[in-house]
Formats: C-alpha cells, sequence, structure tokens
C-alpha cells in the first residue's frame, strides 16, 4: 500500500483530507493540526510581505470538520508599514467550520538593555527523529528514559513534550517553517490535557506567538501549565528547536469526557496502524 504523507490533497473539489488528517476523536472528522496548518498555509501564501514574519495566529475551532473537501478564503484586514493583519474562514458546504486571524510583524533590531526570560529552556532529544514525519517522539517527566516512540509509555500525570519532523499539509508540499510550526503547536492541546487516563479535553482554539522561525526541520512542544475546573481547561507551552525555544501557544478546552482518548488502548493503536 503506498501511504499518502499529507494531511490534504488539493483538487478542482477544494482540499480533500487524506487518512493522516483523521482525528483521534472521531475518524468522520478532521484534526486539529490539519485544520490549523490548512489556515496558516493560505494566510501566509497570500498575505505574507518580504520583510514582515507572521508573529501570531489565533484559530477558532467552533464546529466539527468533517472528513469531507474544504475550502480557505482570507481578507486583508489592515495594512500597515509595520503590522499587517489578516483573516481566514475554513468552509464546508457554504458555512463556516473555523475561523484564523494572524498578525505580520515588520521585523527589525533589537533595543538595548537586558530582559528576564525563562531560565530553563526546553531540551530537545539527542538523536534526531527519523526523516519520516509521522513518527514523533513523545516525552515526560516521569519516562525513566525521558523520551521514546511510543506515546503509550508517557500516559503519566507529569510535564509532557514532543518532538517532530511536521507532517505536510498539502500532500507532496513541504511545509513552511512557520506552517510547521503551527501544526506541531497544535498539539499544545495535547501536551497539557493528556494525563493518566488519556485525554478527555478537546481544544475549541488555539492561539500561537512566535518570537522567530523555527530553525531546521525538526519542532517540539513542551507543556507549560494545565489549570481546569468545571468541563473546561487552558494549557499553554513553549515551542523550541535544537538552537533554543521560539514561541508560545494557548488553547482552551472542553471536556469531551465520553470521548475519552486511552493512548494505551489496543483500539488506538489498531486505528493508528490502519492509518500508516
Amino acid at each position: 500500500m503506498v501511504v499518502r504523507y499529507g494531511y490534504f490533497e488539493a483538487t478542482a473539489r477544494g482540499f480533500e483530507p487524506l487518512p493522516f488528517a483523521a482525528s483521534a476523536w472521531s475518524p468522520t472528522m478532521i484534526n486539529g493540526p490539519a485544520v490549523c496548518g490548512l489556515m496558516a498555509r493560505a494566510l501566509e501564501q497570500q498575505h505574507c510581505s518580504a520583510g514582515f514574519m507572521p508573529a501570531r495566529l489565533t484559530v477558532d475551532l467552533f464546529r466539527p470538520t468533517l472528513a469531507k473537501p474544504l475550502t480557505v478564503v482570507t481578507e486583508l484586514v489592515r495594512e500597515g508599514r509595520r503590522i499587517r493583519v489578516a483573516d481566514a474562514a475554513l468552509m464546508q458546504d457554504g458555512v463556516d467550520v473555523a475561523r484564523a486571524t494572524v498578525v505580520f510583524l515588520k521585523r527589525s533590531v533589537q533595543p538595548p538593555g537586558q530582559l528576564w526570560t525563562r531560565a530553563e529552556v526546553p531540551q530537545p532529544p539527542s538523536v534526531p527523529v527519523a526523516t519520516e514525519p509521522t513518527r514523533p517522539l513523545w516525552g515526560s517527566d516521569a519516562h525513566a528514559e525521558g523520551w521514546s516512540g511510543e506515546i503509550g509509555e508517557h500516559q503519566n500525570d507529569s510535564r509532557k513534550r514532543m518532538w517532530q519532523v511536521p507532517l505536510c499539509v498539502v500532500e507532496g508540499e513541504t511545509p513552511s517553517p512557520f506552517v510547521g510550526a503551527v501544526v506541531i503547536g497544535e498539539a499544545t492541546s495535547l501536551m497539557t490535557n493528556w494525563g493518566s487516563a488519556g485525554i478527555g479535553f478537546i481544544n475549541t482554539d488555539m492561539t500561537l506567538a512566535l518570537a522567530r522561525q523555527p530553525v531546521g526541520s525538526e519542532v517540539g512542544v513542551e507543556a507549560d501549565s494545565h489549570i481546569s475546573a468545571d468541563g473546561v481547561a487552558v494549557g499553554s507551552a513553549t515551542l523550541f528547536d535544537r538552537t533554543g525555544s521560539f514561541g508560545t501557544c494557548v488553547v482552551t478546552a472542553l471536556s469531551n469526557a465520553q470521548r475519552q482518548v486511552d493512548f494505551t488502548n489496543d483500539d488506538f493503536h489498531s486505528a493508528k496502524a490502519s492509518i500508516q
């Protein structure tokens, strides 16, 4: 069987989801990295000018995105000398299923002086991940070796992290550094809401903020905090590469306990194997 490494195929009908776009919550839904990556791709390609960088992306995931063709419509909201803002709508059957806003900022010189910053910098694994982008390395503080390729080994109540080469959003098209950061950054929901019984929160949005673009093809995300009460959660994480930290991501999420995903369950591994 030929494995198609990408979330979508670009066709005359729009962007048609491929097997890797399937959600862990339901095979009839498209996963968050695919949705966020597709809108980030359109916004960057259509509205980022020379000298600017995408510094902040906010995505609102307010309807289930079903496993059928999608279209993306974008609009430039503000074109300024140092700040550009653009919006995107992800549509199915003429209805918005998700929306996004990106802020592009003009690069310039650093101001003088010393600033406080986080002392503990996330550390990538000592070995590179496989060039095949479907196999991330998973990490947790409670794991004896820190990192491994088996997701079920990290189902615990300690801090989580992930290291991966981002999957192509559109089949055959290498994602830009920004789009790759978005694809990996969406895993903030998984990294911050994953506990000893699996993951029972589904994110309703994400806000990614970048000080710079990632360097190299590998990107990591490490959980910083999880706060939840009455079925509502907030999580934050740091994004990093082999040269250091380069951004943060924040998500809010709703309890989805009736569809709890247990990564040690045989059904999860069977579904994963059928995709790969």
